[in-house]
């Protein structure tokens, strides 16, 4: 028996059903907080123990009793300008160098998956419009993705509590991209406007995107995944990324033994590019 009193075999199939449904699986410390999250859907759809929303899973076509319990077993952790020097590094050397790759053309694509509730793509949408004398003339497409329908909607509707709001965004941002309300901060129009949020399962389903991204960000997700489907994800990033694109992982994420698909990029610390790119580059005489 594990901690709550359910089975082990409702433990497994819970977390058999979200890696089937969403290439994650939970290691060992995350375990014991499966019963803690699905309390709340066990008390919507009146199911009393996990034993029992198991047999429930199983038995029923309820749809939305299998999205609820999915989606609560998921890890939605983020914040505004999450590892802030991040996004400086990214304003000062990927963004600069992507505006020379693109000039002819003056499009910019990038693509937030596993965007959770929606901060990390907002976060990139005020650094761009700050830097609007630069984008002036451009099409530039913010595309924002995540397994989560409830997640989905929250970063569509873009209200979030004083603690929310608070981690990881400067007062001045908050002032000016947010209005107080009393359900909590919600982002203005203008912000809204300039990001696409999207339900979309990364293994299995083709992102939304007009053009193939020029940025891509899948921070803290592929910690995730098991090794085999690591793979798979890093192979679905490529055919998404743009030749000459970066992908931004996670501080503990690398490409190292994960995957031939991209490469630490030579010269912009903590990036990674399509393998080919760096074929493609001139040798230096």
């Amino acid at each position: 028996m594990i901690d709550g009193g359910a089975s082990e075999s409702a433990y497994r199939i819970l977390m058999g059903v979200l890696e089937s449904r969403t290439g994650q699986t939970l290691s060992p410390n995350r375990i014991w907080r499966i019963e803690m999250s699905l309390k709340p859907v066990m008390q919507r759809h009146g199911v009393a123990d996990l034993d029992a929303l198991v047999a429930a899973l199983v038995t029923s076509t309820n749809r939305q009793l299998l999205d609820d319990t999915v989606d609560a077993m998921l890890n939605n952790e983020t914040y505004f300008y999450r590892e802030h020097s991040v996004f400086d590094d990214i304003a000062a050397t990927a963004l600069e160098k992507l505006r020379e790759i693109n000039a002819q053309r003056r499009s910019l694509t990038i693509w937030h998956c596993g965007v959770s509730t929606g901060q990390e793509a907002y976060s990139m949408a005020m650094l761009l419009a700050e830097q609007e004398s630069k984008w002036a003339g451009w099409q530039v497409q913010i595309i924002g993705t995540d397994v989560s329908y409830h997640a989905i909607s929250r970063a569509r509707v873009g209200l979030y509590s004083q603690f929310e709001i608070q981690r990881g965004l400067p007062i001045q941002r908050m002032v000016r991209w947010f209005d107080q309300t009393e359900g909590g901060w919600l982002a203005k129009a203008d912000l809204r406007r300039r990001v696409e949020f999207s339900v979309q399962n990364m293994l299995t389903d083709r992102p939304p995107l007009a053009r193939p991204a020029d940025l891509i960000f899948c921070r803290n997700l592929l910690l995730y995944f098991s090794p085999a489907m690591r793979h798979k994800a890093f192979a679905r990033l490529r055919v998404a990324a743009a030749p000459q694109s970066f992908l931004v992982l996670g501080a503990g994420e690398t490409v190292l033994g994960q995957t031939d698909q991209f490469v630490a990029s030579p010269r912009l610390r903590g990036l990674y590019e399509p393998a080919e790119q760096q074929l493609r580059r001139p040798v230096a005489a």
